[in-house]
């Protein structure tokens, strides 16, 4: 596996983040027909928030991004992102883990919604998700904390 640290991001890391989330939600927005070239950046800019938000870095170099945002009952885990070049590597599997550890000892649940038939719905089920509701679009999942069986 490649090695790969985080480090929090900052404000100038906006721009990188959104075009990363462009070109990594395209291929199945694209299949939902819900692409928009603007808005699958204007949604990453609307809903940046720097202060929950980690930069991963591989080699030094940008990689892709992971946020858990705080609400009432739970963590909503947000803008997950691994530059697709460095995808299947289990880079995205390792920040994942990291992050649940640390939900795990607040305790805490943690949602997440998926595009329909988004790879990353695989990822997540490995991780102890389970589909709560779904909608033409997005399938919603949830993570309860505790034991959780890694393949």
């Amino acid at each position: 596996m490649a090695d790969w640290e985080s480090r929090p991001a900052q404000e100038a890391d906006v721009e990188q983040i959104a075009e990363l989330r462009a070109v990594t939600l395209r291929p199945d927005l694209e299949r939902l027909g819900r692409y928009d070239d603007h808005r699958a950046r204007q949604r990453l800019r609307d809903g940046f928030m720097v202060e929950h938000t980690l930069v991963i870095e591989v080699e030094g170099e940008f990689a892709g991004c992971i946020a858990l945002r705080p609400a009432d009952d739970a963590y909503w885990l947000e803008h997950f992102y691994i530059d697709p070049r460095l995808q299947g590597r289990g880079i995205g599997s390792a920040v994942l883990a990291k992050q649940l550890e640390r939900c795990d000892r607040e305790l805490a649940v943690v949602r997440v919604n998926v595009l329909h038939g988004s790879k990353a719905q695989r990822l997540y089920e490995r991780h102890g998700f389970t589909i709560v509701t779904e909608t033409p679009v997005d399938i919603f999942m949830l993570r309860t904390p505790g034991l959780h069986v890694h393949h």
